[in-house]
């Protein structure tokens, strides 16, 4: 396990930036006895508390199997893709949010794209690309994606039309159990 290089930090922190905006100050800046931080292991980011790194230095690296939360991996290519175990920490300080009604939420659950007739209610001035956090009208979070419209323009279009191209959700503990780890 070790720190993030500036390459990777930067790739890391502009994918979290495009869900969670200015809030990723509060990811990094943090109290003195809540200081967490990201470190890469087997091209996996962790993000965990400065104690449990400390004791995880008395681990072997072949030993160590999973440390905190993952936030994602690094490709191959180099490229980072956030996972669903970072949802938590997204829905907590996500910037724009889309709410499905609950004849919505199953087919999120398999894979598919949000649908304008299954979007219940979206934040106010949301742009097109940009990240969201996926939400039942419970205020659960089910996984996350990226507009496909502006909020302007969603109003205009049919209820087939896609909302919200699905990127990751809950299901996929299920359907991927098997690589996920």
């Amino acid at each position: 396990m070790r720190p993030l290089t500036e390459e990777e930090t930067k790739a890391v922190f502009e994918k979290l930036a495009n869900y969670i905006g200015k809030n990723l100050v509060h990811l990094i800046d943090r109290d003195e006895d809540d200081a967490y931080c990201f470190r890469l292991h087997k091209d996996r980011v962790y993000y965990l508390p400065l104690p449990m790194l400390h004791l995880a230095t008395s681990v072997a690296r072949p030993n160590l199997v999973s440390l905190g939360t993952c936030f994602g991996k690094f490709s191959k290519s180099g490229k980072f893709k956030l996972g669903i175990t970072c949802l938590d920490w997204l829905a907590k300080y996500a910037k724009y949010k889309v709410w499905i009604k609950p004849s919505g939420e199953l087919p999120f659950l398999y894979g598919n794209h949000v649908a304008k007739a299954h979007m219940g209610r979206i934040t106010e001035d949301t742009p097109e690309h940009q990240g969201v956090v996926v939400f039942n009208m419970g205020d659960v979070p089910l996984g996350f994606g990226v507009t496909a419209r502006s909020t302007l323009d969603t109003r205009k279009l049919d209820p087939t039309g896609i909302i919200v191209f699905h990127q990751a959700d809950v299901g996929e503990f299920l359907r991927d159990e098997d690589t996920m780890f």
